[in-house]
């Protein structure tokens, strides 16, 4: 039986925690011996299958007061630890810290690894300890995977030569949701109410719309992320007068009975990974409009004026025109609509899962 451990900082709630989450429970579902090694216990957690086994690898309660170089050094001793101990076939790591402390870790043991990008390079792997680590710790990975070709480029060859591109798998609930015509008089988006999703440019190019067609409303579902960014939108509606036509509709679990139906889905980010948020509303047969961000996400799976509306970040125009023409050319919106929910064909569970288990028993056998 192959066994396979994942390593991340810990399984509270987004899009990376999501992907290990439901890979994790399809593995154990095919007989793989899946364990999840975690730095700590969050409080809101994704929930794993009985058969996933949760361990513990960060410092424990009696490190508490040491110093923060020691409690560094004991993250990747307890980890080398938990290596030597299991002997995975494979360790998957997923997010900057846990990638590095997986390779750290991993060093000199003959532990097979896969490192995860899951977001924008430029400001997450380009800093002073990034230039010192990626050409030393890189080179001794088994294995990457990516979700955007911008990622992949952006790093050493050693890394593009040994990589995989894997789209997110979408939720099952998106892809069976019944699609309905956008008849309904609103523009949504949904996703965390953060600053790099530019969601107060998202308002402002709404309101320019609604001054020609008055009878729609922007719904945005999400939850705060307490950065500060639901005050600023709450500000920037308040100083609109727009309280009657803008709405911060909190965090769902039921959006895919909520978004089918309304004229468009708008997607205003300045930079992500690859966003789940897209890619379930392109699941639901929605038609999009989206900024052309960095590293590429939208891109990859978006062709412009076929199953997606493309525009540049940070342009208010831009999004304002392809919003506008979307609710203004119901015989476009539809046809993009159509086209997207295609997106389901490629990247399901399943579809998804097949991808992963093909490399990691690649990277297991020496091919990765």
């Amino acid at each position: 039986m192959r066994k396979i451990a994942f390593h991340l900082n810990c399984l509270e709630q987004g899009g990376a925690e999501r992907v290990v989450t439901n890979l994790a429970h399809q593995f154990a579902q095919e007989g793989y011996e899946v364990i999840v090694a975690t730095e700590w216990k969050a409080e809101n957690e994704f929930v794993l299958d009985e058969r996933v086994r949760r361990e513990i690898v960060g410092p424990k309660e009696s490190d508490e007061n040491k110093s923060r170089i020691a409690k560094i050094i004991l993250r990747f001793a307890y980890l080398r630890e938990f290596i030597k101990k299991e002997k995975p076939d494979v360790l998957i790591a997923f997010g900057q810290k846990a990638n590095y402390r997986a390779l750290i870790s991993s060093l000199f043991t003959r532990q097979k690894t896969i490192v995860c990008v899951r977001t924008d390079p430029v400001g997450h792997y380009d800093g002073l300890a990034d230039k010192i680590q990626i050409p030393l710790l890189f080179p001794t990975a088994d294995g990457f995977v990516f979700q955007t070709e911008g990622q992949r480029d952006f790093f050493p060859a050693c890394a593009r030569k040994h990589s995989r591109i894997i789209l997110n798998p979408i939720h099952e609930k998106y892809i069976k949701a019944e699609k309905k015509p956008p008849v309904r008089r609103e523009v949504v988006q949904s996703g965390r109410l953060v600053d790099f999703k530019n969601q107060p440019m998202l308002i402002r190019a709404f309101l320019r719309v609604h001054e020609k067609h008055p009878d729609y409303v922007l719904k945005i579902y999400g939850p705060d992320s307490f950065d500060g960014t639901k005050e600023i939108l709450e500000n920037l509606i308040q100083e609109r007068n727009a309280q009657d036509c803008v709405f911060l509709c909190g965090g769902s679990d039921k959006l895919e009975q909520e978004m089918p139906g309304a004229a468009l889905y708008a997607f205003s980010s300045d930079w992500e990974g690859l966003p789940n948020a897209l890619l379930e509303a392109m699941a639901l047969g929605m038609p999009v409009v989206a900024t052309d961000c960095p590293c590429g996400g939208p891109k990859t799976v978006i062709e412009h004026e076929k199953n997606g509306l493309l525009v540049p970040i940070k342009d208010e125009d831009a999004m304002a025109a392809g919003i506008q023409r979307l609710i203004e050319d119901r015989e476009l919106a539809c046809r993009l609509g159509e086209e997207a929910a295609k997106i389901g064909e490629i990247a399901n569970g399943q579809a998804i899962f097949e991808q992963w288990r093909e490399y990691i028993e690649d990277v297991i056998a020496g091919r990765g």
